[in-house]
């Protein structure tokens, strides 16, 4: 190295070294502290309006794939049924169909199941007397299913299963009845025959269960029948389970009665969550606060062999529903939870079990 490069090295070392040793002065310190501050406030609003725009990408993600699932082009309105709210002129139409000549002959209706399956969906559970706790105290239910008490019941029978498609089919055949707004010419939408028959107001339950011998299940009995003695939320037990219940669009449509056998009830009935919503034969009214003590039930006879027709009761009264849905929210399947709806209404979610006081004849266990 020529000796003048070697000179300029050493007086650059010289530079360095000093420049490291020289304090930081109090100002500078603090301009330092503020930029660190300012990158670091400033990464942290980065980092925050980068995850909010993911989470609204995801939020309407989610909301395209849920409206993708409940909604339908225009140019196929007809092979859709209209929500509840949509149905009041169609309804009342269809309640002048009475009397129309029947799609099926009695043949062709013992013909839409096996002998074995028809046996089975006849089936009544008996539901022994005794106290259960009905509603609840948790703060995130609804008002309507406050507060929890205990209810005595005597016992009772209840179907197994939720009223079918095939079932309905002998009722409107020997009845000459009219069919729901959902069967086509009068027939029941092909694969659909062990599905729980739906689009039928309250009015239609009650006449299809006089018919059967039965009566629509008092609110008290469809709770307890699905939730036991142990106040559990769900029929089989306090957490939610998407594989015992078809709910929230997880399939998109009603199944088949038997198609959740893993969700019975503590007593065996089935289908108590979800699926379908289940008119039972109370008008919706609140609770009383009963403050702790015992209340008893004990059904009157009377008050299911009165005439309640639609010419009756005022329209204006809203009767319960239990259960849930296909379509409904997981929470809304709740054992406890109160749904509601006009006694004249229809919709391809409402549906029914019946129950009775005493066994009637000829129906098994």
């Amino acid at each position: 190295m020529r000796p003048q490069m070697a000179n300029d090295c050493r007086v650059m070392r010289i530079n360095k070294d000093s420049m490291a040793r020289k304090p930081v002065s109090k100002k500078e310190k603090k301009r330092r502290k503020r930029l660190a501050m300012a990158v670091f406030l400033t990464c942290i609003a980065a980092a925050m309006i980068g995850g909010s725009l993911h989470v609204m990408e995801l939020g309407s993600m989610r909301m395209d794939e849920m409206r993708g699932k409940i909604s339908y082009d225009i140019a196929e309105v007809d092979q859709h049924v209209r929500a509840a709210g949509e149905d009041i002129l169609i309804q009342a139409k269809h309640e002048a169909r009475s009397g129309e000549k029947q799609a099926y002959s009695q043949n062709d209706i013992a013909g839409l199941l096996d002998a074995g399956v028809w046996q089975e969906l006849s089936k009544m559970i008996h539901i022994p007397a005794g106290v259960f706790e009905m509603g609840t105290n948790s703060v995130r239910s609804n008002e309507a299913d406050r507060p929890a008490r205990k209810i005595y019941t005597g016992d009772f029978w209840i179907d197994k299963y939720p009223v079918t498609n095939a079932e309905y089919a002998r009722f409107v055949h020997e009845k000459k009845y009219r069919p729901p707004l959902n069967w086509g010419e009068g027939k029941i939408p092909a694969g659909t025959e062990e599905h729980p028959v739906a689009l039928v107001s309250w009015y239609n339950a009650k006449d299809y269960c006089a018919w059967a011998g039965k009566r629509l299940p008092e609110e008290v009995e469809w709770e307890k029948a699905a939730r036991g003695t142990d106040a559990r939320r769900w029929p089989w037990g306090n957490q939610m389970d998407v594989s015992r219940l078809n709910t929230y669009y997880q399939v998109g449509h009603s199944t088949s009665v038997r198609a959740y056998e893993h969700g019975a009830s503590p007593y065996g009935v089935m289908d108590m969550a979800g699926n379908i919503s289940e008119w039972v034969f109370d008008v919706y009214k609140p609770y009383i606060d009963a403050k702790g003590k015992t209340i008893s039930f004990v059904p009157r006879e009377d008050q299911f062999t009165e005439d309640t027709g639609s010419e009756n009761v005022e329209r204006s009264v809203y009767r319960v529903m239990r259960g849930g849905s296909w379509k409904s929210d997981p929470f809304s399947t709740e054992s406890y939870h109160r749904n509601y709806s006009l006694p004249n209404m229809a919709s391809d979610f409402y549906g029914f079990r019946c129950a009775s006081t005493k066994k009637p004849k000829g129906v098994l266990e």
